[in-house]
C-alpha cells in the first residue's frame, strides 16, 4: 500500500516565520536593548506621580467657583417643631415600652392587628366592650379607632389560583373591609 512515491512529502521552511517563538522566554540581553519603564508603584511621590495626579479640569472649576466665603455672622439651625415632636414621640414610646404599667389607649403594633382582629367577630356591644377592656382601650377610642382602620380580609369570592411553569402555585385575591355585625 505504501511505496515512497505516492506519499506526499512534507517540507519544512528555511526561514523562521514572523510568529514563531511567540511562546518562548524572552532573551535576558533583550530588556538591556529597551528603555526601561517606569514603575507602577512608588513609597513616595515623584514629579511623575504629582503631575498624572492634577486634574486640569477639576482645577479649572475650583477657579471658576471662587475662593469659599463664609458668614460668620450665622445662626445655628434649628430643629423644626415636627422633628422636635417626633424625637418626643420615641423618647415617651420608649419610657411606655420599658414601663411595666399599662397606659390605657396605647397599644402596640402586633396588638392592634389582633385586636382589629378579634373585633370582626364581635356580635354584641357587651362583647366589644370586654374587648376593649381586656387590650386596655377606652370603647369610644376603639370605635374611633375602627372608622379609619381595618386590618385586610380576604373576599373569598375573588380568589384566582395560578400554576405557574414550575408546578408552584399561586393564590390572588381582594381585600375587603369587614365590620362586626352588631
Amino acid at each position: 500500500m505504501g511505496g515512497a512515491t505516492s506519499k506526499v512529502v512534507r517540507r519544512l521552511p528555511k526561514e523562521k516565520p514572523a510568529w514563531a517563538g511567540s511562546r518562548t522566554p524572552p532573551d535576558p540581553g533583550a530588556a538591556s536593548r529597551h528603555e526601561s519603564k517606569p514603575p507602577l508603584a512608588s513609597d513616595s511621590k515623584s514629579p511623575a506621580i504629582e503631575v498624572d495626579g492634577r486634574d486640569p479640569q477639576f482645577m479649572s472649576k475650583l477657579n471658576r467657583l471662587g475662593p469659599v466665603r463664609v458668614d460668620h455672622h450665622m445662626q445655628s439651625v434649628q430643629p423644626t417643631d415636627h422633628a422636635q415632636a417626633m424625637y418626643r414621640s420615641r423618647m415617651q414610646s420608649e419610657v411606655e415600652a420599658t414601663n411595666i404599667r399599662v397606659v390605657r389607649d396605647r397599644l402596640l403594633a402586633s396588638s392592634l392587628s389582633s385586636l382589629l382582629d378579634t373585633r370582626k367577630s364581635v356580635t354584641t356591644t357587651t362583647e366589644l366592650e370586654s374587648l376593649a377592656t381586656r387590650y386596655g382601650i377606652g370603647v369610644g377610642m376603639l370605635q374611633q379607632l375602627c372608622r379609619h382602620f381595618n386590618t385586610p380580609s380576604a373576599d373569598e369570592r375573588t380568589i384566582v389560583r395560578t400554576m405557574d411553569e414550575n408546578g408552584e402555585e399561586s393564590v390572588t385575591m381582594r381585600a375587603r373591609w369587614v365590620d362586626p355585625r352588631l
